[in-house]
């Protein structure tokens, strides 16, 4: 979390990597591309767009669905057609979902939140009606390519996240934040009461998962993550930069560990929360959300978890800008 905006030097950076054990190699990294990534005079649409509070809801709703179908596919092989078919509209199946090794407890969370995201499915189509489900990538060969884009190197063996719990929860790392972010970003700009209570309550249970996820793999922060040599906490760091990058509109990620100059109130390297220099919550707009989820920075460009592109008007208008 940034508590100012000014720029550490290199000398600072330094001392603060000698005298302080708990702050990772990735975030360091992290603190320095704070002067690679800027919001003033991007070229790229950082700010909203006008759309009518059903659009802006069922934009959403394509997150809900990539959340539903990996989580309940990684905790019991099985997704939202076992459960709730006629949410997905005809809409095709996911590629490459499937039961992951998971401990009992992180099994249980993970069903649970599966089982919300069905909720959430049912309240956004029962109260603007909904878009089908678009093709979903969460294969283990998708996971591999962002998780390679993030460290920089291709991973050996590749990055496979129903390998094992520590595996899957970051995984799980990598989804809900972005529609967390959706959320805070679509609030100011609904028109209506009723939508504007709809989206509060879906981001307050967005929040809660986001917020269990990080703490299960802050308890795991220094463990490095086999049979690479890299920590669970440089992972996360590498994650949030590579959000950050391909959002186009500035640093709202952070990952687990930061540099002291980050933590809230510039008093704590732990950052188990991500947030604003006064500990709000970021937020994003639709076109940085297809950039982060097609996986190339581009929201005209289909890829990432959506091979296909995303649903929903909001969506579509991008992908006929491009064409």
């Amino acid at each position: 979390m940034h508590a100012h905006v000014t720029k550490p030097n290199i000398n600072s950076i330094l001392l603060l990597k000698m005298t302080t054990l708990s702050i990772s190699y990735a975030s360091i990294l992290f603190l320095l591309s704070l002067q690679l990534i800027t919001i003033a005079g991007s070229p790229y649409l950082c700010g909203p767009i006008k759309a009518s509070d059903e659009d802006q809801i069922m934009f959403a709703q394509n997150l809900e669905f990539l959340e539903a179908e990996f989580f309940t596919h990684g905790a019991l092989g099985k997704g939202l057609d076992a459960f709730a078919p006629e949410f997905a509209k005809g809409g095709p199946p996911p590629i490459g979902g499937r039961k992951a090794n998971l401990d009992p407890l992180t099994r249980r969370i993970m069903e649970e939140f599966g089982y919300q995201e069905i909720g959430h499915l049912r309240a956004i189509v029962t109260s603007v009606g909904g878009i089908p489900r678009p093709l979903l990538d969460i294969s283990s060969e998708n996971f591999a390519k962002i998780f390679d884009k993030a460290v920089g190197y291709r991973l050996d063996p590749p990055f496979d996240p129903y390998a094992d719990s520590t595996k899957f929860l970051l995984a799980s790392y990598v989804i809900p934040y972005a529609g967390l972010n959706g959320y805070v970003g679509t609030i100011p700009y609904l028109d209506k009461f009723t939508s504007r209570s709809l989206v509060a309550s879906l981001l307050g249970v967005e929040s809660g998962q986001d917020a269990v996820l990080r703490a299960l793999l802050y308890e795991k922060a220094y463990e490095k993550v086999e049979p690479y040599n890299i920590t669970v906490a440089d992972f996360t760091n590498m994650i949030s930069g590579l959000r950050n990058e391909l959002g186009k509109c500035g640093i709202k990620d952070e990952g687990l560990i930061v540099p002291l100059e980050l933590g809230a109130e510039n008093r704590t390297t732990s950052n188990i929360l991500s947030a604003d220099p006064n500990s709000l919550s970021y937020a994003r707009t639709p076109q940085e959300i297809l950039r982060i989820v097609y996986g190339d920075g581009d929201e005209h460009k289909p890829g990432g978890f959506f091979p296909e592109g995303a649903n929903g008007r909001i969506a579509r208008s991008y992908l006929s800008e491009h064409h």
